[in-house]
């Protein structure tokens, strides 16, 4: 799993590297195209990254002019993720080279198999989510 993970984002820097954006940014981006709005923290927890990590992200995407920050109406404490005309502009081609990525692992597997692959993966991080992980690790 570590090198798909390793090899996922030299795809991802080669493959958006005309947008500026890296694998370290990417999620971000796939995440508020799906729930503009979010909060940073919001960020963080649905993509498991620390506050610092998600804190640099953002701030480098809106340097790249992908998003702003905005105050949250009800609550001046969180800041608001929007997308910029910019980053709407470059969803699809985006979405496309992302998903090229998932298309190259799976060819020439037929589709029981991607699915069983899924389904295991899916269980996997169902059961992570599920856990007290720092227990867990002091039980093993």
């Amino acid at each position: 799993m570590s090198i798909l993970h390793r090899q996922s984002q030299v795809y991802i820097n080669w493959s958006l590297k005309e947008f500026g954006i890296t694998s370290a940014e990417y999620s971000f981006l796939l995440y508020l195209y799906r729930k503009e709005k979010a909060t940073q923290d919001e960020l963080s927890s649905y993509l498991y990254i620390d506050k610092a990590a998600t804190a640099r992200a953002v701030k480098s995407l809106e340097q790249k002019g992908y998003v702003t920050k905005d105050k949250d109406n009800a609550d001046k404490r969180f800041n608001r993720i929007c997308l910029t005309d910019k980053a709407r502009k470059h969803e699809a081609e985006i979405r496309k080279r992302i998903i090229r990525w998932s298309d190259f692992l799976t060819e020439g597997m037929d589709e029981e198999t991607t699915d069983i692959i899924l389904t295991a993966l899916e269980k996997m991080v169902d059961k992570v989510e599920r856990t007290n992980l720092k227990n867990t690790l002091e039980e093993l």
